[in-house]
């Protein structure tokens, strides 16, 4: 498969020889009580960003439904996306930086799938620079009362969307190379 096929924005999942260990320890027994604790931290972690994400839609949709004024939604949306902008870029800094190197000596055969999963982080980092600047100019515009504010609104609603399905495919195609790895070869790893 081409490096296009498999970029985040494309792709409806990974190829076979990406998921390594994944026959083995297939989705469906994840919740299995035998499940390593660090695998279980990490599906917590990433349900975390799914809730988180589902929320900032959540906040979103009575604005865009007329349920809601700009400073209403301000108050919450803003906050909100600070703490997902924060929690996610930190997640991804230390995957990127600990354990993803660690995953690599691990099993050289995910070598392709992190360094997929390397080149994820940078997609996804940059549509957290374009909701960083869109709440950023949706703050400035209600803060100055601002006759834009509700196009600065819509903007960053339309980013939160537009972000959502790289997020969670970027999430399930990781689980997918990562929970098995750890699961079925991750003894020790800390």
């Amino acid at each position: 498969m081409s490096d296009d096929a498999l970029h985040l924005s494309t792709r409806a999942g990974l190829p076979e020889d990406l998921r390594v260990g994944l026959s083995d320890f297939p989705r469906d027994r994840w919740a299995e009580p035998t499940v390593a604790e660090m695998a279980r931290f990490w599906l917590g972690v990433h349900e975390n960003f799914r809730r988180h994400h589902a929320h900032l839609g959540a906040l979103v949709a009575p604005w865009r439904e007329g349920r809601s004024d700009l400073r209403t939604l301000h108050g919450r949306l803003i906050p909100a996306v600070q703490q997902f902008l924060q929690h996610l870029d930190m997640h991804h800094r230390i995957e990127s930086s600990q354990y993803f190197p660690a995953f690599r000596d691990l099993d050289p055969r995910i070598a392709h799938g992190i360094d997929l999963l390397d080149r994820d982080h940078d997609v996804v980092h940059e549509r957290l620079e374009a909701l960083f600047a869109a709440a950023s100019a949706f703050h400035g515009a209600v803060q100055t009362n601002a006759p834009d504010a509700a196009d600065a609104a819509a903007r960053l609603s339309d980013v939160v969307d537009a972000m959502g399905p790289l997020v969670l495919r970027h999430l399930d195609d990781e689980e997918e190379i990562v929970i098995p790895l750890i699961q079925l070869r991750g003894a020790g790893l800390t």
